[in-house]
């Protein structure tokens, strides 16, 4: 999972870092894959996602043609969806019925079912081996705050892989955040990196 919504919040320190590796053949779970050269961008760029899974990939001219030429898979969720998938998972949830997407393709080998007249697909949780999420601070527990449009995908992605690893712009002493104001507590994060200048 790779938090952000366009290029905001996305963990672009992280997202470089990955390039300095040989991984390849990556599922990823994102809103979007960035935009041409730029976040995501950058992985498809060198051809290291093999499928994506998420709501808003036009705006990376590249990964529409990859997808194209048969070089990239493609799941589209609906938004709503997306993020629903990843809280249920979060949560322990496995599962959940949506009206969203009924009679389209969308729909398509999903399991239906019909509550009260109206039609829904059981859509299940969206969980990752990974989690790669931008946070604007953290204490040296790795209890984070965001800014602003970074509040977007990041915290539920936090509660819903096996690893989480945390940018942050910056390491505040433990004590220093207020509780009332954290978002997601230091027990979802098992790495902290410090956002690159």
């Amino acid at each position: 999972m790779v938090g952000g919504f366009g290029l905001s919040g996305h963990p672009l320190t992280l997202i470089d870092a990955l390039l300095e590796t040989d991984t390849k053949e990556l599922t990823v779970i994102s809103n979007n894959l960035g935009e041409d050269g730029k976040g995501l961008g950058k992985w498809i760029r060198e051809k290291r996602i093999k499928k994506a899974i998420g709501s808003y990939f036009t705006t990376n001219k590249e990964a529409v043609e990859q997808w194209k030429n048969g070089d990239l898979e493609i799941e589209l969720v609906p938004q709503g969806t997306f993020i629903e998938r990843i809280r249920a998972a979060g949560s322990g949830i496995g599962g959940f019925y949506t009206s969203t997407g009924v009679g389209t393709e969308l729909a398509k080998g999903k399991e239906e079912k019909t509550i009260d007249g109206v039609r829904y697909i059981l859509e299940v949780g969206l969980r990752a081996d990974v989690a790669l999420i931008k946070a604007h601070k953290s204490d040296q527990l790795g209890n984070l705050l965001y800014y602003r449009t970074a509040r977007n995908f990041n915290p539920a992605m936090a509660t819903a892989a096996d690893l989480v690893i945390a940018e942050v712009d910056e390491v505040v002493d433990d004590g220093w955040l207020d509780p009332e104001q954290i978002i997601t507590p230091h027990v979802y994060v098992d790495i902290l990196v410090i956002k690159q200048k």
